[in-house]
């Protein structure tokens, strides 16, 4: 089998669509379509089947896709070892993050890496990519088809990340608090009450986003359904309606810190246990390269102190 071949199979499979496939390997639709359909000649089940206007694995083709990914895998490990004989791996590494973990991650980071990249005493200190990248939980898996690595967030209750095609490494799990205005009766508290929180006005994500289950959480817990007047992904402009005193948010503890200055708070919630996952993804592919596994241990040194 080509593994070109098969890697547009497995594209398919974590893009959705060939137009997706075309546009991120910047070939044509029409030539991805021939080279499945060529693919799918050498075999005796059918791989793809249409549903509605889009073209989908079957249970065959993703079984496939997955033996794809190991191919991938084996494939960079073939290339690091060269690379590793020649001293010559100058490929940067590319990191996205959901905002939050951008900002208090991706500065120490880049000093505890290098932000350009050079030859060190023991090999290339990696040049990193860094781009910000926040999704509903569902589209963080396939991020992975475009960055080596992908920091990603989701709630306990929330499904895991599929393990049979990538690599997850724990980062953080993450306290959950409530954000407010420092004059706000409750932030003379140093925690606060589920049922403390009937009547706020709060400001939530939007729907589909891993913090957005939250606030349904609590309002089951307090009794009293939240009242949302505001749907703001971004926390450092969450932070800005939340210091007007005119909405509580849910923010995390640990990325949401360098936030809580000039008029706003945080205070846990008592009786609940509110956190959130905070992970990195990996295609096994790129795990393969020694200047992702680089990165990647960095990551954990910064988030470490993060938490610390």
């Amino acid at each position: 089998m080509d593994p070109a071949r098969l890697r547009l199979l497995r594209e398919l499979g974590d893009r959705g669509s060939v137009v997706a496939v075309a546009q991120a390997l910047h070939v044509s639709p029409s030539a991805v379509s021939q080279q499945l359909a060529a693919l799918q000649a050498t075999l005796p089940v059918p791989l793809t089947e249409k549903r509605g206007r889009r073209l989908v694995l079957t249970e065959a083709g993703e079984a496939l896709a997955v033996a794809a990914a190991r191919v991938e895998e084996a494939l960079a490990e073939a290339r690091e070892a060269v690379d590793s004989f020649l001293q010559h791996e100058q490929r940067p590494v590319s990191v996205s993050a959901f905002h939050s973990a951008g900002l208090a991650l991706f500065g120490p980071l880049l000093t505890a890496v290098g932000a350009t990249g050079s030859t060190g005493p023991v090999g290339p200190v990696p040049r990193l990519l860094l781009a910000d990248a926040d999704v509903a939980q569902d589209r963080f898996a396939s991020l992975t088809a475009d960055y080596d690595l992908v920091i990603a967030h989701r709630l306990p209750h929330e499904p895991a990340w599929p393990l049979d095609r990538l690599v997850v490494t724990p980062l953080l799990v993450e306290p959950l608090d409530i954000a407010m205005h420092e004059a706000h009766p409750l932030a003379a508290q140093p925690e606060v009450r589920p049922e403390d929180l009937r009547d706020e006005r709060w400001i939530s994500t939007h729907e589909g986003f891993p913090l957005a289950g939250v606030l349904h959480h609590l309002g089951a817990m307090s009794g009293q359904a939240p009242r949302i007047d505001h749907r703001i992904n971004e926390f450092s402009v969450a932070a800005q309606v939340v210091r007007t005193g005119a909405a509580i948010a849910v923010m995390p503890r640990t990325t949401a810190a360098p936030l809580a200055v000039d008029g706003m708070v945080l205070r846990p919630v008592a009786g609940a246990v509110l956190v959130r996952h905070v992970d990195v993804l990996a295609r096994p592919e790129a795990m393969a390269r020694s200047t992702v596994r680089t990165v990647l241990a960095a990551l954990l040194r910064v988030a470490a102190d993060a938490a610390s």
